[in-house]
């Protein structure tokens, strides 16, 4: 393995790994926001309140993109060792 092909698969590697958490680090950005929005306009700050909502829509939204999550790491398996000369 010569030293563009490593790092093609690295770059690969780091573009597939964003693309597949992307979805759910927006869920819980998102659901962070509307929370943080609810909680400056009721003015009630506790630092807690914040985390189940997010925890919560961030596991759902993982569950949910599974089989998605799980096709895209496969087809990159797939590519990396199909690049890998014998």
């Amino acid at each position: 393995m010569d030293v563009q092909l490593a790092m093609d698969l690295g770059r690969e590697a780091l573009w597939v790994m964003l693309v597949v958490s992307a979805p759910v680090m927006a869920v819980g950005m998102l659901v962070g926001v509307a929370v943080a929005l609810v909680q400056a306009i009721t003015q009630l700050q506790e630092q807690t309140l914040s985390f189940v909502p997010k925890i919560i829509a961030m596991a759902l939204c993982a569950m949910v993109l599974v089989p998605w999550i799980a096709g895209q790491l496969v087809e990159y398996a797939n590519a990396m060792l199909g690049e890998i000369p014998f």
